[in-house]
């Protein structure tokens, strides 16, 4: 089988969630013995990758890439829709002559957006599968802001889904809002959750202690919900003794004072990332939107109970066992569920932590979503292209 990739950068090159689902995408089908044909990009005005990094030599016998720059053409409303079509305008030169080649077309966000269209004038080519992860622009937006940035973003969307051959989605919220808000029939959905790697399964749970340790991953967006955060930890604070760490980059402005909330900064050290993690006993992902967040998914394989809004795929992961599912952009149900994390029972709260790794174990290591998507592309017919 030989698929062609297309995505908007890769990690560790580029940092996101959707570059690090294409990275482990193309590692464990090229693991598999899948030929893949990776098409990528870097921003404006850095150096084109000529040798991919964090890729065995057995995985790059079975990956080509080409590396292109995504386009730059200003910051005017509208603009990232404009580069988004340039970038596929520019991904469809290049695999035009190779179209025979593919048995199947993996498209992330609009990079099949010029493919779609000769498809649509008669073109022939491979089936495409298009995957917008969390689909955010339909959930809830946190602001004004986003409600005008979601408004930009949904009609190409639509257009795309409705213009492919198949629509991935991670499951759970993801898959009503394809249904039910783009409007995609249940047949063309292809459903299969995101993964995570082995090597982040801790060997143990790290029991908790005296003092419940929250902890929150990732930058300042308002989508978020640290601000929910803060003033769930206000309402509490005084009830019972614990601490709330943050790691990422979190504005002075949006920073508490009292002495048992710590702020740790960006750690982009993978290994120094881990081994903090698993220190802490509740992982807390408030998020307004959602796809399957790589933050939940590196907590519970850290052995971490789990506070989480029902947005996306989230309760594909998250439900009583292993933590608490709260509504969007809702402090009272935060702060109601960190409360209950406080005063549940040392061993609820272990039972909990221990339901996440078992839950990452059975169901959302890499080498078993890998098989799941080989064993759904294989199940398409490719047509006769001449």
């Amino acid at each position: 089988m030989k698929i062609a990739l297309l995505t908007d950068g890769i990690y560790p090159y580029i940092i996101g969630g959707m570059q690090k689902h294409s990275y482990c995408l193309a590692k464990y089908l090229a693991k598999n013995q899948v030929e893949v044909e990776l098409y990528h990009c870097v921003p404006n005005g850095l150096k084109l990758i000529d040798n991919l990094e964090g890729f065995s030599e057995d995985e790059l016998k079975f990956i080509n890439h080409k590396c292109l720059v995504f386009p730059s053409l200003g910051s005017l409303p509208g603009h990232y829709l404009k580069e988004s079509w340039k970038y596929s305008e520019m991904i469809y030169q290049e695999i035009k002559p190779k179209l025979e080649q593919f048995d199947f077309i993996y498209a992330k966000g609009f990079t099949a957006w010029k493919l779609l269209d000769e498809k649509n004038k008669g073109l022939k080519m491979p089936p495409i599968g298009v995957n917008f992860h969390g689909f955010e622009m339909f959930q809830k937006p946190p602001s004004f802001k986003s409600r005008l940035e979601q408004l930009l973003l949904k009609k190409p969307v639509v257009w795309n889904c409705k213009n492919s051959d198949y629509v991935f989605s991670y499951g759970g919220k993801v898959s009503e809002i394809i249904k039910q808000k783009v409007g995609i029939p249940s047949e063309k959905i292809i459903e299969i959750p995101a993964g995570i790697e082995k090597k982040w399964l801790t060997a143990e749970v790290n029991e908790a202690g005296e003092k419940i340790k929250f902890v929150f991953v990732g930058r300042y967006e308002r989508r978020k919900g640290i601000e929910e955060i803060n003033q769930a930890i206000l309402e509490i604070a005084g009830k019972k003794d614990f601490e709330f760490h943050f790691i990422g980059s979190i504005p002075a402005s949006k920073k508490l004072r009292p002495k048992n909330i710590v702020y740790h900064g960006a750690i982009k050290d993978a290994e120094k990332l881990k081994q903090l993690i698993v220190t802490f006993d509740v992982l807390v992902c408030p998020s307004h939107s959602e796809g399957m967040p790589n933050v939940i998914l590196e907590g519970m394989a850290s052995g971490l109970a789990v506070i989480a809004t029902d947005v996306g795929a989230v309760s594909a992961l998250v439900d009583a066992e292993n933590g608490w599912l709260i509504n969007s952009g809702n402090k009272k149900e935060l702060s109601v569920a960190m409360s209950e994390a406080l005063t549940s029972s040392k061993s609820a709260i272990n039972n909990r932590k221990k339901s996440s790794l078992i839950k990452i174990k059975e169901r959302y290591l890499w080498d078993k979503i890998a098989s799941l998507t080989i064993f759904e592309l294989k199940k398409i017919k490719k047509p006769l292209i001449v």
